[in-house]
């Protein structure tokens, strides 16, 4: 199962560090990792996506609350959110299929962000399954390089990890992780 945790820390050196070092300690293969400045000044946020089926998964919360610098931390994955990822796809370009290749941008609704003459630079946001599919279609013509930030996440509504920081976490485990 896929587990998206997301972290508000310090923008401090060494903080990644000890963030990833938590799950490698525990042998979690990090599918995705972002990290990026808030609006806040002095404070960063870090979306981890891992894949597993371990059930101690759900308990990387409360290790992650002891590490110096971490302010705040969310498990997404039983909450609504949205995910987005962000991918550039340099492709060979002809004269003969550019065309083609643009009306498949525009179907998927990327961007061309830079055009020579043997090739395109097609940027497209959205969920992994749409980029995902689009890399399918342009394959054909010829993936020259490919490059994706990885996923961001945000929880829906009016609560945000910057309102939330500092409350009590009284991190309740899903139901199925419960030990009888």
């Amino acid at each position: 199962m896929r587990h998206t945790f997301v972290a508000l820390v310090e923008d401090k050196t060494g903080v990644l560090n000890r963030v990833v070092s938590v799950f490698r300690r525990r042998t979690f293969n990090i599918e995705s990792l972002t990290v990026g400045r808030t609006h806040q000044e002095g404070i960063s946020r870090i979306t981890i996506v891992v894949d597993s089926d371990k059930t101690d998964v759900v308990r990387i919360m409360p290790y992650m609350y002891k590490l110096i610098n971490v302010l705040q931390v969310e498990d997404l994955t039983y909450q609504p959110h949205v995910n987005r990822d962000l991918a550039m796809v340099k492709i060979t370009a002809t004269p003969e299929n550019r065309a083609a290749i643009m009306q498949l941008a525009e179907v998927f609704r990327a961007r061309v962000v830079d055009v020579t003459n043997n090739s395109l630079i097609i940027e497209i946001t959205g969920d992994e399954e749409k980029i995902d599919g689009f890399v399918d279609v342009l394959r054909p013509y010829g993936i020259i390089e490919m490059v994706r930030t990885g996923i961001i996440a945000m929880e829906r509504g009016t609560s945000t990890l910057i309102n939330n920081m500092g409350e009590s976490q009284n991190y309740e485990l899903p139901i199925e992780f419960k030990m009888a």
